[in-house]
Parts: C-alpha cells; structure tokens; sequence
C-alpha cells in the first residue's frame, strides 16, 4: 500500500487516540445526557412513590403441568383483560391466551415466557407467565431477574417436585420473595396440609396457610379467610361472585387451629408479632396483615393460599393476595 494513503489512517488514528486521552469519564457522560445530571432531578417525587406503590411486577412459575398457565388465563378474565376463557389443549382449539406460539397449543405446554399486564382495583399489574419444562428453565431465569415477586403454583396431589425445587432455587438466587398457591384442589387425591409440610421440609421455608378449605376432591366448594374468619364462595357461571358467609361449623376448630399455627409460624420470623406471643397477646387482623407482608417480602415466610384454577376457584383471593 502506498505511504499516501496510510498517511491519513495513521493521522485519524492519533487524533482518536489523543481525543481518548485527554477525555474524561465525565465529559463523554455530557455528550451523551440529554440533561446535566443532578442528585434533585433523579429523587423520585411524591407522585412516583405512590405510583410505585400500586405497581407489582409477578411471575407465576412452577413443575410443568402444576396449572401455572391456567391460573394466568382467569387472573386475566377476573381483571377484565380478556372476555373469553379458552383452556389450555381446549376442545375450541384456541389455546390458552399466553401459549401464543403455535408449537405451545398444539404440545399443550408453555416454551417461552409470555408477558401481559393487568389491574386489580387500583393496583397495576405486569405478569410473566413461566415455562415448567425443565428443557425451558432458562426462561424462568431471565423472567426472575426483572420481578419483584412471584406466585410459586403447586399441585394439591403432587406437592413439591424437581422443578418446583429449581424454581425455588431460582428465586433465592434472585431474592425473589413468593405467595404459594395449591391449585387444583379438585382433584382426587387433593392434599394440602400434605404440602404444606413439604414447602417447610423440601424448601426449607417457613409457611402457614392463610386459608382452609371447604371440602376437597368433587366436594370443594370454596375457602376460608382464616384472617377475616370468613367462608368465602365462588358463584356464578364463572366463579365472577363472590360470597362471604359464616364458617361452616364443622370447620371451627379446624380454623381456629389453623390461626393459631399461622401466628406461631409468624412468631418465629417477625419480632412484633414474636413480643405479642411471647405476651400472650392475641394479634389484631391488621397486626397479623403488616407482619405476613414484612416477612413475606424478607423472605423469611411464603403465605399459602389455595383454590383450583380450572374450576374458577381461588382466584380473586389471590389477586388480593398479591395486591
């Protein structure tokens, strides 16, 4: 190559490596900034904090075929976001509103996360929809790293399994705190007490129920508010009404035991509630409220809720929950 033409490559280069140089950190940070940065012009106002409050960003993951994208489809129908409920591999054969790609509806399973927003009352909400697939858990890493909580769904019948214990790996590894839901509690077999038991063994998480169920298998109705001590059913066609009666009275004790077993559980992770047991004081619902949500969010304590997704039960309850 002839020296003239290298004579101007070799002059651009210097004076790149000089502008380099003699360039400061700060002064490529002014070139690109749309506006001088100051410590004022970045402290979030008081609009953005109460917007930031009505705001949850949720993932709902689980073992495959634990139901997480059926929960999704009537989270989706209660808060307006869609008119229609089609099921997963559905007679209709339209599939499941997040199972998008073609290869999900015809195989039945979630691939590849799926992201939709909603709202509940006053709170909006920005929902990923999780593969369970082992061969697709890469996906719940990536999702997991942008949330700030996430619905852990389990079957009543099958409890905790081997991607259950991935997921939840998964979100310690993210500082992911969690609700619990046991979902398909209509089916036969249906267990929660059982997987209760297997959240505090197998995950090493402390939980409690926050509800108890009325019936199981064929016979399940609805819940019980252990924290209202209220029953709570799911009428009309769809499960959109919902009814809070009286406990049952074969369910009292039941009930009461499982309250007493949820301030035991929150004693042993949140002090104010600890110095209230250890008083012998009895917590006020909005007591118990402030102290699951603070352990929650410490991850020191995982709420479990339950209902069946496929039967439109449980649904609301948890929305609450999450809100």
């Amino acid at each position: 190559m002839a020296l003239s033409m290298l004579l101007p490559r070799i002059a651009r280069a210097t004076a790149a490596s000089a502008f380099r140089c003699s360039a400061s950190p700060l002064s490529f940070a002014r070139r690109w900034a749309t506006s001088p940065a100051s410590p004022a012009a970045s402290a979030p106002t008081p609009d953005d904090i109460a917007r930031l409050k009505r705001l949850r960003n949720i993932g709902i993951s689980a073992h495959i075929d634990s139901g997480k994208t059926t929960v999704t489809e009537r989270i989706l129908y209660y808060t307006g976001r869609i008119k229609e409920i089609h099921e997963v591999r559905g007679k209709d054969n339209v599939g499941a509103t997040m199972d998008w790609m073609d290869l999900e509806r015809e195989k039945g399973i979630t691939i590849q996360s799926a992201a939709t927003y909603a709202q509940w009352g006053d709170t909006n909400l920005n929902i990923i929809d999780t593969p369970g697939h082992v061969d697709f858990t890469i996906e719940v890493e990536r999702a997991l790293r942008v949330l700030d909580g996430a619905v852990l769904v389990l079957c009543s019948v099958s409890g905790v399994q081997s991607q259950t214990i991935t997921v939840d790996r998964q979100m310690r590894r993210y500082n992911v705190p969690r609700i619990s839901f046991i979902n398909k509690m209509d089916r036969a077999g249906a267990n929660p007490a059982r997987i209760i038991d297997q959240i505090r063994s197998k995950l090493k998480l402390p939980a409690a129920a926050l509800q108890v169920p009325i019936g199981a298998e064929d016979a399940f109705e609805g819940v019980v508010d252990v924290l209202k001590q209220k029953a709570v059913y799911y009428k009309g066609a769809r499960g959109e009404d919902i009814v809070y009666a009286d406990i049952p009275s074969h369910l009292t004790e039941t009930v009461h035991a499982a309250r007493e077993e949820l301030i035991a559980t929150l004693a042993e992770v949140d002090d104010e509630i600890g110095e209230l047991f250890i008083e012998e004081k009895t917590p006020t619902e909005d007591q118990l409220r402030a102290a699951i949500r603070r352990a929650t969010i410490a991850r020191k304590f995982t709420p479990v809720l339950m209902g069946s997704a496929i039967k439109d039960k449980g649904i609301q309850t948890l929305l609450d929950a999450v809100t």
